[in-house]
């Protein structure tokens, strides 16, 4: 028990109980992820169901029975689909997550006990850290120099000190000091349960992939509402009974592609589990697409290029001080602090010591970079910390030849402090609030070694063939670092600066330095967030890893923030992503996971796009050349299930992690444009060659055997009818084999297929097309789904002709894509091959 908490008692167990059971314990649920409420509310009630039910309501009234069934069919398989999987996805990653839940401190009967957050009660005694969360609110009893981080709750980062009797708020961290509080305010009453869904809001950014596909959603949505107004105005009008106009309603509302945003919902679910298994959890579910877009990642030396197990190598002497009372010394503060760390628990295991009286403690802060402790019964102060910056406060002569063991010190890897004395106590603060270093006496020079992490040579050449740049970014000294991130295989023409050369820069030599360089030593928070800002100014996209609460304003500067388990309750809660048993080693898996969720995402938005837009002009070209609606529920229906339907599924199942490399051109609008294009303007013609085949009257007067004013006279409407279904079957048929043969050009198996795509060599998506094209053949042979699906009966010679021109259709989209007809149309270079 620190000295702080040593005067404490607390409440006993019986009095906690009793308090618990009296309804003033701290209740709060345990939020990894959405609950089960929140997946069934958000795929049962959304906009677009609830459109689809009042229009099925109406189809009810109608007598459209059979209608209803489909529509119905379609929404409950996608709900239940989504639920099933979304269920799963949650229950793994909750199991996976009660391993970072945060604990609290409390003082029971005069001991600390180190408790789950929901134990907590009424008038409990808590102790704070550095690093802790703040659980509950109340008042500080007893604090050591603590300041605190409130930027969660408040937005501002400057840290705010806490006196006796000011409060603590749940949401904030202890960033330095140690404290104990009451709780005050526990369960609802405080912030605690919103904390870590305000520091995730807080974050909370779209990817660019998410950007562009919102973007296309509203637009179709625009479009979807456009067509549906147009509608609406026809029935009123007459043009079309009410019968047909709801029909029609429930074709348009279709557009809407709400299949792709669940599909990217369930596809960011089941990476989560895919990144669970590589020992991450992610708590930010874009995370698993986002860090697909990282090409910088920054991290710390200490618990990544090394496994963080220092261990003291060499006491140098500086003075008359012998090395066995230095020894003594250093157990004595190790031992004696109130706040123990890496460094402190490596000065103990050398030279285990007692505790001693403590009448003044300054805790070490990165900001400064030093710690101070003065005994009861020892005159002046003993700081240890950064030579760098104690180096300051020595005189001259004795500075440079510090520097010196500095650098031999550094030049081999291992990390130095300076270990000093200062006659008098410190009790002055700079402008920023930071204790000023008093003229010191320098005792001893302190070389502290670390293992590299086992693997790290593999995972950092992983980075380099994902793409990814390292930049190392940490408090030490920047030799020191070098010279390990060389160990570690970053390689030998590394650059490296210090905290101190960035302070005194401008901001575009900064900008200049920080893309110019790999190592970054004698780091600020402050610094670290501003490199970050720097990075992304410069078009990188940067995930950050940090352990400690002096890394939490560069988490949230990044792009993607990346936490290992072992570090800060504060930086667990702000991170996207959390590495189990701090497994450095699974990053670049999880790099390709993501690569491997964003590829699958980009290609099923193709298809989407494709099946949609080009619907979506079929739609209005046929509607105002024959006033006519071309295409009714069951049929949309099933071009939908064929083509977005079925095929999404497999390719989000089957992507890849191959990165891709697009120096110049859009690798989506070359894939899509080019095929909407051409797809619609067969199907419209294709619809109208049939329509007009089969109304004997049109054709008579095509081949010049009537007269036009005799057209319309001669046609009937049992004509039109025959001929409109006739017409619909050939659209849908054309529709669904144009739809699928997008797979092979999408994933190439053969050089024959490349276009839209690079070759990938996988037969999958090819087999998968001719399946679906076997499935579409039974329905359309056997009678009962074929009248069901009311597609009408076509006679084999016309069924060969629409296969025989999506075959045409295949080559002439081939040959647009290749000859890049489109870019030269345009002017402007699409494709990206």
């Amino acid at each position: 028990m620190t000295t702080t908490s040593r005067s404490l008692t607390g409440l006993s167990q019986v009095e906690a109980a009793n308090r618990r059971a009296a309804g003033q314990g701290n209740n709060i649920p345990l939020k990894t992820s959405r609950t089960y409420r929140d997946i069934f509310r958000d795929n049962l009630f959304t906009f677009i169901n609830g459109v689809y039910f009042f229009l099925s309501l109406v189809l009810l009234v109608l007598e459209r029975v059979s209608d209803v069934v489909v529509v119905t069919a379609i929404v409950l398989l996608n709900v239940v689909i989504n639920i099933v999987q979304e269920i799963r996805a949650k229950q793994k990653l909750d199991n996976i997550a009660l391993l970072t839940r945060p604990r609290a401190t409390v003082i029971r009967a005069g001991q600390e006990l180190d408790i789950d957050l929901g134990e907590i009660v009424v008038g409990d005694v808590l102790v704070v850290r550095p690093g802790d969360q703040i659980a509950v609110d109340g008042p500080v009893l007893t604090a050591e120099e603590i300041r605190v981080d409130e930027s969660l709750l408040t937005g501002e980062s400057d840290l705010v000190p806490k006196q006796v009797g000011d409060s603590l708020y749940s949401g904030s961290f202890c960033a330095s000091g140690t404290a104990c509080y009451t709780a005050d305010k526990v369960g609802s009453e405080s912030l605690a349960s919103k904390m870590t869904a305000e520091a995730r809001q807080f974050r909370k950014v779209l990817t660019p992939l998410q950007r562009h596909i919102n973007t296309l959603i509203r637009l179709l949505l625009g479009l979807a509402i456009v067509l549906g107004l147009i509608t609406l105005l026809r029935m009123i009008l007459g043009v079309s009974s009410f019968t047909s106009g709801i029909q029609n309603l429930v074709v348009i509302v279709g557009l809407v592609p709400v299949g792709l945003y669940f599909m990217i919902t369930l596809t960011y679910a089941l990476g989560a589990v895919n990144i669970a298994n590589q020992s991450a959890l992610v708590q930010q579910a874009n995370a698993v697409e986002s860090i697909s877009n990282v090409d910088i990642m920054c991290i710390d030396k200490t618990g990544t290029l090394t496994a963080n197990r220092i261990f003291l190598q060499t006491v140098l002497p500086l003075g008359a001080t012998g090395q066995s009372e230095l020894r003594r010394l250093l157990g004595d503060y190790a031992a004696s602090a109130a706040a123990s760390n890496k460094t402190n628990d490596a000065l103990l295991q050398a030279e285990p010591r007692p505790r001693r009286s403590v009448k003044r403690e300054i805790p070490f802060n990165s900001a400064y970079k030093w710690s101070g402790l003065a005994f009861e019964e020892s005159p002046g102060m003993y700081i240890l910390g950064a030579p760098e910056v104690l180096a300051t406060a020595v005189p001259d002569t004795i500075a440079e030849t510090l520097q010196i063991y500095i650098t031999d010190g550094a030049n081999q890897g291992l990390r130095v402090l300076l270990f000093a004395h200062s006659a008098t106590v410190v009790d002055q603060e700079d402008g920023e609030g930071n204790p000023m270093l008093p003229p010191l006496t320098p005792l001893a020079m302190l070389y502290f070694g670390d293992e590299l992490r086992e693997g790290v040579h593999q995972t950092l050449a992983e980075f380099r063939q994902a793409g990814v740049q390292v930049k190392v970014i940490s408090g030490d000294n920047p030799a020191t670092v070098a010279a390990l991130a060389k160990q570690a295989g970053l390689g030998d023409d590394i650059l490296a600066v210090s905290g101190q050369a960035l302070a005194a820069m401008d901001k575009v030599v900064f900008n200049q330095a920080a893309e110019e360089n790999t190592i970054f030593g004698r780091i600020t928070p402050e610094q670290k967030a501003r490199l970050v800002k720097s990075f992304q100014d410069r078009g990188h996209y940067v995930a950050m890893m940090g352990d400690g609460v002096n890394d939490v304003l560069s988490l949230k500067q990044a792009n993607v923030g990346v936490a290992m388990e072992s570090g800060s309750q504060a930086t667990r809660s702000v991170a996207d992503i959390v590495l189990l048993h701090d497994s450095f080693s699974a990053l670049p898996k999880i790099f390709l996971e993501g690569q491997r969720i964003r590829n699958g995402v980009a290609d099923i938005t193709k298809l989407f796009m494709v099946r949609i837009f080009a619907f979506s002009v079929v739609i209005v070209a046929i509607g105002m050349i024959t006033l006519s609606f071309p295409i009714g529920i069951k049929t949309g229906t099933i071009v939908t299930f064929f083509t977005v339907g079925i095929p999404p599924f497999f390719v989000t199942l089957w992507a890849k992690s191959k990165p891709v490399k697009a120096d110049h051109g859009d690798p989506f609008l070359h894939f899509v444009l080019p095929a909407t294009i051409t797809l619609s303007l067969v199907s419209i013609l294709l619809y109208l060659l049939f329509l007009a085949e089969n109304i004997g009257p049109i054709l008579a007067w095509l081949s010049g055997q009537l007269p036009l004013e005799e057209v319309g006279r001669q046609i009937t409407r049992e004509q039109v009818i025959r001929a409109q279904r006739i017409a619909e079957t050939a659209l849908v048929t054309m529709q669904i084999f144009g739809g699928l043969l997008l797979l092979p050009f999408l994933k190439p198996p053969t050089r024959t297929w490349v276009g839209g795509a690079p070759l990938s060599r996988d037969w999958r998506f090819t087999i998968l097309a001719v399946v679906l094209m076997l499935a579409y053949g039974v329905i359309v042979t056997v009678p009962g789904l074929r009248n069901f699906f009311e597609i009408y009966p076509l006679q084999s010679h016309e069924y060969a002709g629409i296969v025989g021109l999506a075959i045409i259709w295949a080559v002439v989209l081939r040959f647009t894509w290749r000859r890049r007809l489109l870019d030269r149309f345009l002017g402007i270079p699409i494709s990206p091959f």
